[in-house]
């Protein structure tokens, strides 16, 4: 069975950041290169929608189910409570502390997911982009459909728009169960 992960795009809505690579579902690059072995990995999606008052930490999650270059996802539901693109999506999403980025990082992931604009906010969204990219992890953001795979292991297929000159790549991402 496959599930699409790809959010659909309008391409009426007024959003300055489709011009940059970063409109609906995409990975943030920032000055990397994405590696074409990377389309293909192993995933797990974990459950963190019961968490609205504070970071997602380390205690959240199962860290010992993420193994070296998986994807890793996290299952936030704000995609289906906030529209995208509004205000709220925007700016009041679920983030990941500082501590479990580094745990994923230790831990040699390739890949970690989200289904909100980010996995910091403000002004910490684009350094810790930067922190992951210059570290060998992609983030990939918006994506839908993430409840239907919780807690299982798949194979996720990441095909990215070949783009130059930017720090985001709009993508279309399939879970293959």
């Amino acid at each position: 069975m496959l599930i699409d992960l790809t959010l659909e795009l309008d391409l009426n809505i007024k959003d300055n950041l489709k011009l940059l690579g970063h409109f609906g579902t995409h990975f943030d690059v920032m000055n990397q290169v994405f590696p074409l072995d990377f389309t293909k990995r192993k995933a797990i999606i974990f459950d963190v929608s019961h968490i609205k008052d504070r970071e997602i930490a380390i205690d959240d999650i199962d860290l010992d189910k993420a193994e070296r270059d998986m994807f890793v996802g996290f299952c936030t539901k704000h995609i289906e409570e906030y529209e995208y693109g509004s205000e709220d999506y925007r700016h009041n999403h679920p983030q990941l502390s500082r501590e479990l980025i580094d745990a994923l990082l230790n831990k040699c992931i390739s890949m970690i997911g989200i289904d909100a604009p980010g996995i910091r906010r403000g002004v910490e969204h684009t350094p810790v982009d930067q922190y992951c990219a210059d570290n060998g992890v992609f983030v990939i953001e918006n994506l839908i459909n993430l409840k239907e795979i919780i807690d299982m292991e798949f194979i996720i297929h990441i095909y990215p728009m070949n783009l130059r000159g930017t720090t985001g790549l709009p993508c279309r991402v399939i879970a293959e169960l």
